[in-house]
């Protein structure tokens, strides 16, 4: 099945070959056979095409290590994808809320940097979704709130415009019950601050957020194993634009579930895939 499709992939690119070099770049890749499958992940030729990706820094999705490379769960799932597929990859970290006039002039050629489709499927032309993201809550170890239900009624902290603050102040539609107080911070350090101290009962953030985060902390906390939402991400191209490429980016990222190596990859950082790749129906 697999080869059928890159076979018709290969068709499609080249005939569309003078609408953009990356699906003629896609088009030559495939046919001289350096689209990898089943695992393998071939040496690319030094003259292979590069894509540009264009990210935010996000531990532990994209960051900058000790040693000052680009690093992280997105950083290695689209070096392994693009390699099968024939491309070299260069990470150019943007100023996100120019992310789309980015695409649009070519400074980039798509964006992967924990980008939740939800809400804008008719926005981008997307791959995926190659892994879901959720939305938790954290308390003290102590704590006498085990699920979403005891939220009723306690005081909430949240970073400022992020998903989190969306929920509680009821901007995003969710079933959590109504929050007696709820407390936006600058930053994840002041909201933990606050949980710390006993300012607020509970804070709500990005699971890897704040999994790393709990993970650095001397006073024990624990997270609640339902999740208020749960977003799909994707990798985003131009609206219009790269239709084969990201087809084929498409296919390769579920063969790389499929095989186990996106798994992998996400328990090298510390999260759960099942959970992760929608495999928990708490998820």
């Amino acid at each position: 099945m697999i080869f059928r499709f890159l076979r018709s992939a290969v068709a499609a690119c080249i005939s569309r070959a003078k609408r953009g070099g990356l699906c003629l770049a896609l088009a030559a890749a495939l046919a001289a056979g350096l689209c990898a499958c089943a695992g393998q992940n071939n040496a690319l030729p030094a003259n292979a095409p590069t894509v540009t990706i264009g990210m935010d820094p996000f531990e532990p999705y994209c960051y900058l290590d000790s040693n000052g490379q680009y690093a992280g769960i997105d950083v290695d799932l689209a070096t392994e994808a693009f390699s099968r597929l024939g491309y070299k990859v260069e990470f150019e970290e943007i100023n996100w809320p120019d992310k789309d006039s980015l695409l649009q002039d070519g400074t980039v050629d798509c964006l992967w940097a924990c980008f939740s489709m939800n809400g804008r499927a008719d926005q981008y032309q997307w791959s995926g979704p190659y892994m879901y993201s959720r939305q938790v809550v954290a308390v003290r170890a102590d704590s006498n709130i085990h699920d979403l239900a005891d939220l009723a009624g306690k005081r909430i902290g949240v970073q400022a415009t992020t998903k989190g603050e969306g929920l509680f102040l009821g901007k995003i539609p969710s079933d959590l019950p109504a929050a007696g107080q709820v407390s936006s911070f600058a930053t994840t350090e002041d909201m933990f601050a606050a949980l710390r101290k006993g300012y607020v009962d509970a804070v709500c953030g990005h699971e890897a957020l704040l999994a790393g985060w709990i993970s650095t902390e001397t006073i024990a906390y624990r997270l609640l194993d339902e999740s208020p939402m749960k977003s799909e991400l994707g990798v985003a191209f131009a609206k219009g634009t790269h239709a084969e490429l990201s087809a084929a980016l498409t296919q390769t990222l579920e063969q790389m579930q499929y095989e186990g190596t996106t798994g992998r990859i996400l328990e090298k950082y510390g999260v759960d895939a099942q959970k992760a790749m929608g495999g928990d129906e708490n998820a």
